[in-house]
């Protein structure tokens, strides 16, 4: 099966977007290949770049802190697992110590003039050539194990982030309850009386070779399945498409 997420709001939105530049950055990051690190170079400074600009560190503490005074209202709920409950919790303390006693995100990395000078010439197209940069040649050519703790040295700074993201987009996916269903002629439509989520969840059995398109609000999910054709362009599918969903809320 294969998975799509609709993020509801911007912040989950963001949260992901986030998650996906994380998975990016430590798949490259775990390559040996010189064209694979300079892809997760790039994305180190993605992530920089993204901190520059939101407050993403208090957004997530912010959530973090939310969690725990949910998960702390239910240690004496009936029929609530109290060790999971207090697992949970533990693990919300550590993450949100870790992201709290950093500080402003990789500091360390603007600091460095190296790699702030790296980081312009990567936006520019070609700008990492040896001609451009020797310098950064030279760290290229350098062995590989020595790229490869540079590289886990300079994602450090980000790892606390990463924590606190990954555990509450994994509180938020485990929040939801998966159910076959099946879009009539391609479409699917729920009315949800004023009850509002913050992510759909669809498996597709990639054998029916469809994606689907989704948009929710307090009132209504909208699950509309298309193909492709041959220049990859969307077409609407008016069969009946199998799947499973999942709404999530926390």
């Amino acid at each position: 099966m294969i998975l799509y997420e609709y993020p509801c709001n911007e912040r989950v939105r963001a949260l992901l977007r986030v998650e996906h530049l994380f998975g990016r950055l430590f798949f490259f990051a775990g390559q040996e290949d010189v064209n694979h690190h300079q892809i997760a170079m790039a994305t180190l400074f993605d992530l920089l770049d993204v901190c520059d600009r939101t407050d993403l560190r208090g957004s997530v503490l912010q959530d973090l802190d939310r969690q725990r005074a949910a998960l702390s209202a239910l240690r004496e709920h009936p029929g609530v697992d109290a060790g999971t409950v207090e697992k949970t919790l533990s693990d919300i303390e550590k993450a949100t110590a870790d992201l709290a006693n950093q500080g402003r995100i990789a500091q360390v990395l603007r600091d460095n003039e190296w790699l702030a000078s790296l980081r312009g010439r990567l936006t520019v197209p070609g700008g990492s050539s040896p001609a451009d940069i020797p310098s950064y040649y030279a760290w290229q050519i350098k062995p590989v194990q020595v790229r490869l703790n540079d590289l886990q040295h300079w994602i450090a700074p980000f790892r606390p982030l990463y924590n606190g993201l990954a555990l509450i987009l994994r509180l938020l996916r485990e929040s939801g309850h998966p159910a076959d269903v099946a879009a009539e002629q391609g479409a699917y439509q729920e009315m949800l009386a004023g009850k509002s989520f913050q992510l759909l969840r669809v498996w597709v059995d990639p054998a029916i070779g469809v994606f689907p398109e989704m948009s929710a609000n307090k009132y209504v999910i909208w699950v509309r399945f298309s193909m492709q054709d041959n220049e990859l362009k969307p077409i609407a599918v008016t069969r009946r498409v199998p799947f499973r969903l999942s709404r999530c809320n926390l």
